[in-house]
């Protein structure tokens, strides 16, 4: 993969998320979460349906409610921005489930991506991006709905690449593709990662997106019960029991 002369990332960004409580009306589902995310890395949220996870990406976004804590992101407190004010400051979210415009052309896609750029800035944008995404360049002219899944989530992965964000934040990125499409995604957060960009990724398959990813982060109950580089998570007895395919009633926290 060769990386866009033209992408200029800053690479010294990081993540820290401190005693972060977040939520929904008067109820919070993330409790007190704390984490420090290294730039340039992918760290991937396991945990249980309703532990959090999609919760915590929402609060980091701007999209729920935040009861309390701090997000710090490129030495800049974001807590307090609209999601439109974070999106400005470099982040970007690919969100669970089909968001692309299905009866449009991919090129469309592009260009609908390009809405935050001056004009002047747009065509260098998409050239980049596919510099990223090359398998998307043979696809301009077909209709978004009529890719394959595992080509929807990278022209969706593409289209949140445009306007080079220094924070990619993956909902289940890899939900409904085949195994051998998901392991594609994976990588493709692997490529996103090597140009300087922080990834944060939610992912059920957790033996796939532990093996792409530099550090895991445990949710449970809304709680970070465990955190580590993700080749000593994945070895740990307790996430093979609980995440790795087989049955477990014991908490790790």
């Amino acid at each position: 993969m060769q990386t866009p002369e033209s992408w200029r990332p800053i690479l010294a960004c990081a993540l820290d998320i401190r005693a972060l409580t977040a939520g929904y009306g008067d109820l919070p589902v993330v409790h007190d979460f704390s984490a420090a995310i290294e730039a340039g890395t992918v760290t991937t949220l396991i945990g249980g349906n309703g532990a959090g996870k999609s919760t915590l990406m929402r609060a980091l976004f701007g999209t729920c409610r935040l009861f309390a804590g701090e997000i710090i992101f490129l030495g800049v407190p974001i807590e307090r921005m609209h999601p439109w004010e974070r999106l400005a400051h470099g982040i970007g979210l690919v969100p669970q489930g089909r968001c692309n415009f299905a009866s449009m052309r991919v090129a469309e896609n592009f260009k609908m991506a390009c809405y935050s750029l001056q004009r002047a800035d747009h065509d260098r944008a998409i050239a980049r991006t596919l510099q990223l995404f090359p398998a998307l360049k043979p696809k301009m002219s077909v209709m978004a709905g009529n890719l394959s899944g595992g080509e929807q989530q990278m022209l969706e992965m593409a289209m949140v690449m445009v306007p080079s964000p220094k924070l990619l934040l993956l909902d289940e990125p890899s939900l409904g593709l085949s195994p051998k499409m998901q392991q594609d995604v994976f990588s493709m957060a692997r490529q996103v990662a090597s140009i300087g960009v922080t990834v944060l990724m939610v992912e059920q398959n957790a033996h796939g997106a532990l093996l792409a990813s530099d550090t895991a982060i445990v949710l449970e109950l809304g709680r970070n019960v465990l955190a580590g580089p993700a080749n000593a998570v994945i070895r740990d007895p307790r996430i093979r029991l609980a995440y790795l395919g087989e049955r477990s009633t014991e908490r790790l926290s």
